[in-house]
């Protein structure tokens, strides 16, 4: 009598401790507020269409010193990504205010995404994955597949930068602000989508490991 076959077991989907609403919040703040002064009725030239975009500006310097306060506040340490996020929209979105100038507030994207590119490749490049440093806490993987997830995660952040480059550069202002909340954010669950049958391939469930080492142990 043969034994049966044994199903490999089903693996589970990686679970995160992430709080979406720091990366969502600054953007919805941005395109609530940039509509609002864009589509509300006509009233002082401060607070007139040609201002919205300062104001929405203003609006997600706000939101995401808000977020980094509430992870501080969480006692959580600030993820390298939105120290980089951070930086950059204090300093674009300053540029931005006080020199009355839109261009900063159109290439900011640009320059957080290809940062956010370099970061991960530069690291990859010292040997040390940022990628797998910021994303360990959520699932665990052998080297060889988080380095092909944070690959990933680069060259979409490359994307995305020459998305915002072809956006601003061709299409209106309004197009431009709303284009974060209809393109950006779709495109980057889409990706997150795409990728989850790679992560729950290569995720290390809890007591795989002891249980190999067991096998491996002489009797």
């Amino acid at each position: 009598m043969t034994d049966a076959p044994q199903t490999e077991p089903k693996k589970s989907i990686p679970k995160g401790t992430g709080n979406i609403w720091t990366d969502l919040g600054p953007v919805l703040a941005f395109v609530i507020v940039f509509n609002v002064l864009q589509n509300g009725p006509e009233g002082p030239a401060l607070f007139g269409k040609d201002n919205a975009i300062f104001w929405a500006t203003g609006v997600f310097m706000a939101a995401v010193a808000a977020a980094i306060g509430w992870t501080l506040m969480k006692g959580r340490k600030l993820p390298p990504m939105l120290i980089i996020t951070g930086t950059v929209v204090m300093v674009f979105g300053g540029l931005t205010l006080f020199l009355q100038d839109k261009t900063f507030a159109f290439i900011k994207p640009t320059i957080i995404n290809l940062l956010f590119a370099g970061t991960i490749l530069g690291s990859l490049a010292i040997g040390r994955n940022i990628w797998k440093t910021a994303f360990e806490h959520a699932f665990r993987m052998p080297d060889h597949a988080w380095k092909i997830f944070a690959l990933r995660w680069a060259g979409f952040y490359v994307v995305l930068a020459i998305l915002n480059e072809v956006i601003w550069r061709n299409f209106s202002e309004q197009f431009w602000a709303n284009s974060k909340l209809f393109l950006s954010i779709p495109l980057a669950i889409a990706f997150m989508a795409a990728n989850l049958p790679f992560l729950m391939k290569h995720n290390i469930e809890d007591g795989e490991g002891a249980d190999d080492k067991k096998a491996s142990d002489p009797a």
